[in-house]
């Protein structure tokens, strides 16, 4: 039985195209984790629950448009001076004036976010001292009152170009979508001319509960430590699995 629920809406104009809906994570498994193998004689990632986890928890938001930039490329400006180029172009380019009359939550033109405004973050060297790119995102997410959501890049199955800056938001009360700056991974490509094509995966959900929480530091006894990694080691394979692990369930 599922008693929460997690609400995607959007215009009902970009609703009706039924195109890159949000998924629940789990559906979004990558190839070549599919692929391996996990056994007593191959022991692989495959039988790590926590990775498991990491991959299929929560939703996955895609972007809604292709995306094109050219990132810290050489040009020339009118003068003749040289400066290092930043552009970004997207599907529906220039078409913002109905985009804003229809209130619909798409790129349509230059969104940049300044460097002052992450001054002295190591995102700025990253994103190789240029103007950080937006990502709007046409869904409002609503969750139930008291729980909020993480926002994060896809769990070890992001896009090796770009990732959003990651950010948590009281999803239960904010009343309008949100949007996502992005970091170009300048370590990767410190030149990068790419189009990001509409319904890449981009954004991980994870949806949470509000709790008051607080620290206690303790010792723990060695006898306690011994038995617990005696116990430990008893089986093989998939301890952790057979008895810690709870399944999850994301819909």
């Amino acid at each position: 039985m599922f008693d929460k629920e997690i609400e995607f809406s959007a215009h009902e104009d970009y609703f009706a195209l039924k195109e890159d809906y949000p998924i629940p994570a789990k559906l979004n498994i990558p190839e070549w984790f599919k692929k391996l193998e996990h056994n007593i004689l191959n022991k692989t990632i495959k039988g790590c629950m926590p990775f498991l986890d990491s991959l299929t928890s929560g939703y996955l938001l895609k972007t809604a448009q292709d995306f094109y930039i050219r990132h810290n490329i050489d040009n020339i400006n009118e003068k003749k001076e040289s400066f290092k180029d930043s552009f970004q172009a997207f599907g529906l380019n220039g078409q913002d004036q109905i985009l804003h009359a229809k209130k619909i939550n798409l790129n349509s033109g230059f969104d940049l976010h300044s460097l002052k405004q992450v001054e002295g973050s190591p995102f700025i060297e990253k994103n190789k001292n240029l103007p950080f790119y937006k990502i709007y995102n046409p869904w409002k997410i609503k969750t139930p009152k008291g729980y909020s959501c993480l926002f994060v890049p896809p769990l070890n199955n992001s896009d090796d170009r770009f990732s959003i800056i990651p950010a948590i938001v009281d999803t239960d009360t904010f009343p309008i979508e949100i949007n996502f700056p992005i970091i170009i991974n300048g370590d990767k490509y410190p030149i990068l001319e790419t189009t990001i094509k509409k319904g890449t995966p981009y954004v991980q959900i994870i949806p949470f509960k509000r709790d008051s929480w607080k620290m206690i530091l303790k010792q723990r006894e060695q006898k306690e430590i011994q038995n617990s990694r005696l116990f430990y080691g008893l089986k093989l394979l998939n301890i952790y699995k057979d008895k810690y692990w709870n399944k999850k369930s994301w819909k």
